[in-house]
């Protein structure tokens, strides 16, 4: 176990690219949990969050419930991006930039939403085509007209899938990981290494089985110091 987190600790010091998830790991909510509550079905939607982080029921099934219970419009999604921006977990901003200073790429892959998912990308200074997440689909009028299924981010098994394709994509040997939930871990391998992340919200199931599991970016941020 110690040698395989030295290990673990090691290709994160090496990558040529990490990849983070968004909802409660760079950001401290979970996007469809509040645009449930900003839509007045918040209680409905968590407890069908949990079940999906928690790999009880497949990734694709519990959007598609929850989406349909939000039936959220255009407008109700820009005001929430507005009104309640998604606040960046502490530390995120100081080790992304050291990344992009070490010249690692870094990519987000998240099982939410682009429209806010840019957002935060925007702020973080990362690229938006190294942005993957969920499209929302909405009527000429606004209305809500369901979500892009074809994209890989929509299924369970959908972040490895992504993490294939940066690796074909750019050449990349050693990608890392980095999130919270079930559907981070499912994703190693292909992904080099995975590191969990319990600072927003701590998943036992992840936890377990992680080989390296941190509850602040500093830990992380620490690392990269040692070099």
């Amino acid at each position: 176990m110690m040698a395989t987190l030295s290990q673990t600790k090691e290709l994160f010091r090496r990558a040529d690219a990490v990849c983070f998830d968004v909802d409660s790991t760079i950001i401290k909510e979970e996007g469809i949990d509040e645009l449930a509550k900003f839509c007045g079905v918040g209680d409905a939607v968590t407890e069908m969050t949990r079940k999906a982080m928690g790999g009880s029921v497949t990734f694709k099934t519990a959007l598609n419930e929850r989406l349909s219970i939000i039936r959220c419009s255009r407008e109700q999604v820009n005001k929430l991006i507005t009104d309640h921006p998604p606040q960046l977990t502490p530390g995120i901003r100081e080790l992304v930039e050291r990344l992009h200073q070490r010249n690692i790429k870094v990519f987000l892959i998240s099982g939410g939403f682009r429209c806010i998912v840019e957002h935060v990308a925007t702020q973080l200074d990362i690229p938006l085509h190294h942005v993957y997440a969920n499209r929302l689909k909405f009527y000429f009028n606004g209305e809500y007209a369901g979500f892009d299924e074809s994209q890989p981010t929509a299924e369970t098994g959908g972040k490895g899938k992504v993490i294939n394709m940066l690796k074909e994509q750019h050449g990349f040997k050693n990608v890392v990981m980095v999130g919270d939930g079930a559907t981070d871990l499912e994703a190693y391998p292909p992904a080099s290494a995975f590191i969990g992340f319990g600072g927003n919200v701590v998943r036992q199931q992840v936890k377990e089985k992680s080989l390296w599991y941190v509850t602040s970016f500093g830990e992380l941020l620490k690392e990269l110091e040692n070099i």
